[in-house]
């Protein structure tokens, strides 16, 4: 299986050089090997809908608790429609999308049961927003290989200053 982990702050323009990217990429990526993405709006929908268009196949996690789905929030509701449209496989995975700390967990859970990583990165610390380069460490101290992309002229949204 092939993860994908990344900011979730990419602009719509970065989501399409993405998509692009990544579909020419998955040519070199683990013959055939299916991918594996937690439920949600921007990169990995972006990362589903290039696998599918590469003919791989895609297993989509939703946050559930006791077998049972738990709500997303609703920034990612359209996505994960769009998500189980393209996913040959739809698995529950025990964690609180509004918690970040669950989240990251749930990503080292993730990255733990696959064999190849791509990171979409573009070599930024792990903060209170984005925890991918603590992600990216988290792999490659696990011995999983990982390709880092960062597109030319990707960009992340502004943050709001405080």
């Amino acid at each position: 299986m092939i993860a994908v982990v990344g900011p979730a702050d990419l602009t719509p323009a970065t989501l399409e050089l993405l998509e692009a990217e990544l579909r020419a990429r998955l040519d070199r990526l683990a013959q055939g090997a299916a991918g594996v993405v937690r439920v949600g709006a921007g990169l990995p929908l972006a990362f589903g809908r290039a696998l599918r268009q590469a003919g791989r196949r895609l297993t989509l996690l939703l946050p559930g608790q006791d077998a049972v789905p738990v709500p997303l929030p609703r920034s990612d509701r359209a996505a994960a429609g769009e998500l189980l449209l393209l996913a040959e496989q739809v698995k529950l995975l025990p964690y609180d999308p509004a918690d970040r700390h669950a989240c990251i967990t749930a990503d080292e859970r993730l990255i733990a049961s696959c064999r190849q990583v791509v990171a979409v990165w573009d070599g930024s610390p792990s903060d209170s927003r984005d925890a991918t380069a603590h992600l990216v460490a988290f792999a490659r101290g696990r011995g999983t290989p990982v390709e880092v992309i960062w597109p030319h002229g990707a960009t992340r949204r502004a943050r709001p200053r405080v």
